[in-house]
């Protein structure tokens, strides 16, 4: 058995039913294996041993009261993964699927997708079992409060900086900042995705969207497949990443016609509505049959309608796909329908959203395609932006931020098609993400000893 190979064992022997964590780890290790060969180094120091286990893992029970006066327990996780290159770095996750295994596979990702930005940020990821949806303000207040009671104490503007992820925007960025301050006395950059008003940095709320769109620019422009102007594009999900997507996407004269939720998914093909979209979602919070009501001639399909084989959504015709929703979205038969349908790009804006059947199907019909932990890191990116910003105690404009998250995406497009190139499949931007991210982490573990 070889080193990637025994290392993967090991995982799946210690984690048994943290099938997400063995996905994640499967997909790194193996594709890395062509840098562990040509540097020894690797396997010498255990790198691999000690890259999949963390630094420090925190669960912690979450009791809070509901509007009825009755007690609620929730499980609270805080992964910190790797501080090897900055303070950990990764967003919080309420929903109901998370557990400690969606959390390690999230902060093992986010290890290697810092690195990929040039900024100094380590990795973590954290969240809750909690669900927002249905709530009340209050409820949702009384909640983040009383998992910051918890939390602040692993977390600091030079220890750890979480930031939003899904069930996570600037109302709930906001409740655990106000907690964090009460408890600590401190007004410090401790958490990124905060509120324009106390600290928060302007095109963070459009990041990670617009940086999957940047990276599939990057993508085509090195390509032969043509630019996104007047193309058809398939986006899923309907939070920050979906929105946001569609709206840089209409703005270089694409024309996205998907959107998704967890009950179901819309097909317009006139194109996305994005007013309607953002009022529905981020005004009134209510699912997209609202959207199908107010758009007569959008196809609305429920969840429970969708084939046990496959999600509608990509089996609609067109150039290129942005997977915005949530981990394993696209399978193997989903990439088939995608190929079939004449579909050139995909760009990840989801963390996982392929499974490795389907990454293995784009690979090998040599599209454009960009893997998550490459392609939606502008979000991180940003957030490490916003955390400059409240170092110097500045605020930059829009269009300063927005240039500066385009030039990071532009590089770490660059850096991922020149490790490609140099391990010999310049095409293949899961090597070159992978290698290059995983590089400049096991450098730094090797340089700072045994810690």
């Amino acid at each position: 058995m070889s080193y990637t190979q025994d290392v993967i064992a090991k995982v799946q022997r210690l984690y048994p039913d943290q099938v997400e964590f063995h996905q994640a780890v499967k997909e790194v290790l193996e594709s890395i294996e062509p840098a562990l060969q040509k540097d020894k180094r690797y396997e010498k120091f255990k790198v691999l041993e000690r890259i999949v286990i963390p630094e420090r893992q925190i669960n912690f029970r979450v009791t809070w009261e509901d509007d009825r006066g009755e007690i609620q327990v929730n499980r609270g996780y805080r992964i910190e993964f790797s501080s090897l290159l900055g303070p950990y770095k990764g967003g919080l996750r309420f929903h109901p699927s998370v557990t400690e295994g969606i959390i390690k596979f999230l902060g093992f990702e986010q290890i290697f997708k810092n690195s990929l930005t040039g900024l100094a940020m380590g990795g973590g990821k954290g969240g809750s079992d909690f669900d927002p949806k249905g709530k009340s303000d209050r409820e949702v207040m009384r909640f983040c409060q009383a998992f910051m009671n918890e939390l602040y104490r692993h977390i600091g503007a030079h220890t750890d900086v979480p930031a939003g992820d899904i069930g996570v925007g600037g109302r709930e960025i906001g409740y655990l900042f106000g907690q964090y301050k009460k408890l600590t006395n401190r007004y410090d950059g401790v958490l990124t995705g905060k509120s324009l008003l106390w600290g928060g940095s302007l095109v963070r709320t459009e990041a990670t969207g617009y940086g999957s769109v940047y990276f599939a620019q990057e993508m085509l422009k090195h390509s032969d497949f043509g630019s996104l102007e007047g193309k058809t594009c398939l986006v899923s999900g309907s939070g920050n990443v979906a929105i946001y997507t569609i709206e840089k996407l209409q703005q270089l004269g694409a024309k996205p016609v998907t959107i998704s939720d967890s009950k179901g998914m819309i097909y317009d093909e006139a194109g996305i509505d994005l007013a309607l979209l953002k009022e529905i979602k981020e005004v009134r919070r209510e699912s997209l049959e609202s959207y199908a009501k107010e758009r007569p001639n959008a196809k609305y399909t429920s969840a429970k309608d969708y084939p046990s084989d496959h999600n509608p959504l990509w089996s609609i015709p067109a150039f290129a796909a942005f997977p915005s929703a949530t981990q394993n979205e696209i399978n193997a038969k989903d990439a088939d329908n995608l190929l079939k349908n004449g579909c050139k790009c995909v760009s990840e804006g989801a963390n996982m959203p392929s499974t490795i059947e389907a990454v293995h199907k784009f690979l090998n019909a040599k599209i454009c395609y960009g893997p998550g932990k490459a392609a939606n890191a502008g979000g991180v990116a940003t957030s490490g932006l916003e955390m400059s910003q409240n170092a110097s105690m500045t605020s930059w404009s829009f269009e300063e931020v927005d240039k500066k998250l385009h030039n990071i995406m532009q590089n770490i497009y660059a850096n991922a098609s020149e490790t490609a190139k140099e391990f010999g499949d310049p095409t293949n931007l899961v090597l070159g993400a992978n290698i290059a991210g995983f590089r400049k982490v096991a450098n730094a573990m090797i340089e700072q000893g045994l810690c």
